[in-house]
């Protein structure tokens, strides 16, 4: 019998750590070996492992989407996983964990298909470098490095991973790493700074496709990179990446991913504001006044121009910065609003551009260029537009598309609240779901509440019908989507709707249309019932904030029913597994 040991950690700590912890606790009982695992989550470090149970270990585990530090591990066998492997394939975990520990013979089981043996790579294995990004950094981001991680294994090549995801760069790449590759993968949806890979065959995709097709990533990197300037890879000719987000919408999604805390925690500021009453922000020096203005005279007013700056940032880099946060204001102080933050933000990014490209000064004053003349130019040419062009008529179509939505009959507020509920759910957390939640909360700065109510009822139904499928479904679930059921619950409760994530990807022909189908029904019935939601975020926390939203009986009907749909439309098409009963793994009767 090994004596092992494990840390789980997850980006959000809430989900993914609990249930690593439980799968590799649960398979190597029945393998017959001791464990201890020191789970990472929301609330801080729980069953710390003592110096004295690392002291005894024989190898460990390390399930972790994030950095973990590994120093006090010192030079025991150590294995890394991502938590999603070590939910989804525990057993070939454990069994790869214990081929670590000297003199520990495993028999061999044909229940691993995943696992990956060390070999030394051929030569044509490649040394990869790669990046991974998303909006808001929590699912997308860690999946496709995960998954990358496995395909490369899989076709003999060494890659290391650097993950951009909500709490900062990890596993970041040294110059050393960077020096040494052979090929750099860019697998993102937003802005990512390729100024450290010059002279390095780099090919660029989407966070999607490396998910779902990492291998055919890794295969068209080595046909189609390119050389960081404009040279071509020798392998082949330069083509255009399947997948891969190009021009406007990456752009936007940038501005929206350094947008989305500081409207979360300035929407959060205004609706705890009105637990003293819907007006009672109006008395000055009260904490309500003091709430309203963090969240609405500080944060709401840095939304647009940080939208506006980011998008202009990621057109042009750096220089966009600057032109791009003035943009922003002056959409704010012209009552633009948000649809004038995101064009100020791609005037102001590509004017820069163009004159960081095309403005060439003697050589004893290119110093003056970043710091004066990009700036300077980019400034004024920008916030001319604005005032003297662009103000006025977006003024005019925000005004006129607030009126519309504050003023609609029944029937346009059901079209509107299906088409905003379904984008909440065909992606769960990506590029679409982003686009409806953005939109929603681009109107609360007009006062307009309706779409972010049926925003997040809709976004919150997915893991919640999935939960309670689980729950009743039976022999539809095997025991572990009936287990990784709860934590989604829990996800779906605080509006995480990346929590139905691994069954929309176990099954994505029948998980993703039953919650298409429920969200649009929570997000119809919201509108049709009027109810109004002025936080952004928070899911069901939220409803207990008196005033923060208007027919709170109604919402918590539209959110129920959306989540039956979905509940009822997966009990409908998920056919059932006829599941054994467990049986002890083949590791068992060779440890014993």
């Amino acid at each position: 019998m090994a004596r092992l040991i494990a840390v789980t950690s997850c980006p959000t700590g809430i989900a993914h750590s609990l249930m690593a912890a439980e799968a590799i606790k649960k398979t190597a009982a029945l393998m017959g070996h001791e464990i201890q695992v020191e789970i990472h989550g929301a609330e801080g470090t729980t069953d710390r492992l003592s110096d004295a149970a690392i002291a005894a270990a024989d190898a460990v585990l390390i399930a972790a989407d994030i950095h973990v530090e590994t120093e006090p591990f010192g030079d025991k066998p150590m294995l890394t996983v991502s938590t999603g492997r070590a939910i989804r394939d525990s057993q070939a975990v454990v069994g790869e964990l214990l081929a670590l520990v000297p003199g520990l013979a495993i028999a061999p089981s044909s229940e691993e298909p995943e696992a990956v043996p060390k070999v030394e790579p051929d030569k044509t294995g490649r040394r990869i470098v790669a990046i991974t990004a998303c909006p808001t950094g929590i699912a997308h981001t860690f999946m496709a490095a995960d998954a990358l991680k496995k395909a490369a294994a899989a076709a003999g090549d060494e890659i290391s991973v650097e993950t951009q995801g909500s709490v900062g760069a990890k596993n970041q790449l040294t110059p050393e790493q960077i020096a040494a590759a052979d090929l750099v993968i860019i697998a993102a949806d937003t802005h990512v700074d390729t100024g450290r890979f010059g002279g390095k065959p780099v090919y660029k995709t989407s966070v999607g496709a490396a998910v779902k097709s990492a291998a055919d990533v890794i295969a068209g990197a080595k046909a189609e990179a390119t050389v960081a300037g404009g040279a071509t890879s020798a392998a082949a000719p330069a083509k255009s990446a399947k997948g891969k987000i190009e021009g406007p919408y990456k752009h936007l999604l940038t501005g929206v991913s350094y947008m989305l805390p500081i409207v979360v925690a300035g929407g959060l500021c205004i609706a705890l504001s009105f637990v003293f009453g819907i007006e009672a922000f109006k008395e000055k020096g009260t904490l309500a006044a003091a709430l309203m203005e963090i969240g609405g005279g500080a944060a709401f007013k840095l939304m647009v121009p940080i939208l506006s700056g980011y998008i202009a940032y990621s057109i042009a880099d750096r220089p966009g910065l600057t032109p791009g946060l003035v943009g922003g204001m002056l959409a704010m102080n012209l009552d633009a609003g948000f649809l004038g933050g995101i064009v100020s933000g791609f005037l102001a990014g590509y004017i820069a551009l163009l004159i960081r490209d095309r403005v060439n000064l003697p050589q004893h004053f290119e110093g003056l260029k970043p710091v004066l003349v990009i700036p300077l130019l980019s400034t004024l040419a920008v916030g001319l537009l604005m005032i003297y062009v662009v103000g006025a008529p977006v003024k005019a179509i925000m005004e006129g598309l607030t009126q519309f939505l504050q003023g609609m009959g029944a029937t346009n507020a059901v079209i509107l609240g299906l088409i905003l509920g379904g984008m909440m759910a065909v992606d769960m957390g990506g590029p679409v779901n982003k686009a409806a939640y953005t939109f929603a909360v681009g109107l609360l700065t007009s006062d307009t509440f309706m779409p972010m109510a049926a925003v997040m009822a809709a976004g919150m139904t997915p893991p919640l019908g999935i939960a309670i499928a689980t729950l009743i479904g039976g022999n539809r679930f095997t025991q572990a989507e009936r287990e990784a059921g709860k934590a989604a619950g829990v996800l779906g409760l605080s509006f995480i709707t990346e929590g139905a994530i691994p069954f929309a990807a176990k099954d994505p022909l029948r998980v993703i249309p039953s919650a298409v189908l429920g969200s649009a029904t929570a997000g119809a019935l919201s509108m049709y019932f009027s109810v109004g939601l002025r936080a952004p975020h928070g899911g069901v926390f939220v409803l207990a904030i008196p005033n923060a939203v208007s027919h709170l009986a109604w919402y918590a009907l539209a959110i129920a029913a959306g989540t039956l749909v979905t509940a009822v439309a997966l009990m409908i098409v998920k056919p059932s597994l006829d599941e054994p009963e467990p049986t002890t793994p083949r590791g068992a009767i060779a440890a014993k």
